[in-house]
């Protein structure tokens, strides 16, 4: 069992979730059984969508369920504070049109690029990885290389 390592507010967020789709399932529940009593099976369109419905929640409850068993939260103590790592937030300067952006490098789980929540799986983030302030970094994206230096780490 691969682990999956998180933040707290990453998990707690999960957990969140989870309680979220599990009262919602009782909601569709009730749908089903509400369309289920108009009739006929076969051509009930409201029937079928919340079969669906149900169908898709409980996936995600099951995807929801697994990543939280995998769930382990990163302790800063128990990592290089001198490096970039899964927690720590990094100020970095693209090289080429000279701005700095801050991201924070998170598990793919809790990615949010529009809330500077960087997954440790995307090219930046995995070129980002294991970097030092000073330090550069070298991410292959869809435009080409993407040249970036460190220029702070917090944790």
């Amino acid at each position: 069992m691969e682990k999956l390592y998180v933040s707290a507010d990453g998990l707690t967020k999960m957990k969140a979730d989870l309680v979220a789709m599990s009262e919602r399932r009782m909601v569709v529940a009730d749908q089903i059984e509400h369309a289920r009593s108009l009739g006929d099976l076969k051509e009930n369109a409201e029937y079928h969508s919340a079969k669906e419905m149900q169908a898709m929640l409980h996936a995600r409850i099951r995807d929801l369920e697994d990543k939280i068993t995998r769930a382990v939260i990163v302790d800063v103590q128990d990592v290089d504070t001198s490096k970039a790592y899964v927690g720590c937030t990094v100020r970095v300067l693209n090289l080429k049109t000279k701005k700095e952006i801050t991201y924070s490098l998170v598990s793919p789980v809790e990615a949010d690029l529009a809330a500077g929540k960087l997954s440790t799986q995307s090219p930046v983030g995995k070129a980002i990885m294991g970097c030092g302030v000073g330090d550069e970094a070298v991410a292959m994206v869809p435009a080409g290389d993407l040249k970036l230096r460190i220029l702070e780490i917090t944790y």
